[in-house]
């Protein structure tokens, strides 16, 4: 099944790695939703500090990952999804102060 590259950054700065990678997939058995995603902060020192993804969608879903731990979350579509994101990145951004892509 394909997967096309929808969009993808890497930003590095202030000790933080932001990373995102947004496929559109035909491959509905194992991404129901249509997509397929990593939405990833993190620091230098390889820290986990917020990821969206659903490397498992089809048996696990959507997943939020955190420094204290993960969760499972509603999908509410990709750009949502995304503002959601860059929401949640601009706190650490401000804590840091980086400057968010």
């Amino acid at each position: 099944m394909g997967h096309e590259l929808t969009n993808r950054y890497t930003h590095v700065e202030g000790g933080l790695v932001e990373n995102a990678v947004i496929r559109r997939t035909t491959d509905t058995n194992a991404y129901p939703s249509g997509w397929k995603y990593t939405l990833h902060l993190g620091t230098l020192q390889d820290l986990t500090l917020i990821r969206y993804d659903n490397a498992h969608e089809d048996t696990k879903g959507h997943e939020l990952h955190t420094a204290a731990g993960d969760t499972g979350l509603d999908f509410p579509g990709m750009e949502e999804l995304l503002v959601e994101f860059w929401a949640n990145a601009d706190e650490y951004w401000d804590t840091a102060g980086g400057n968010p892509p």
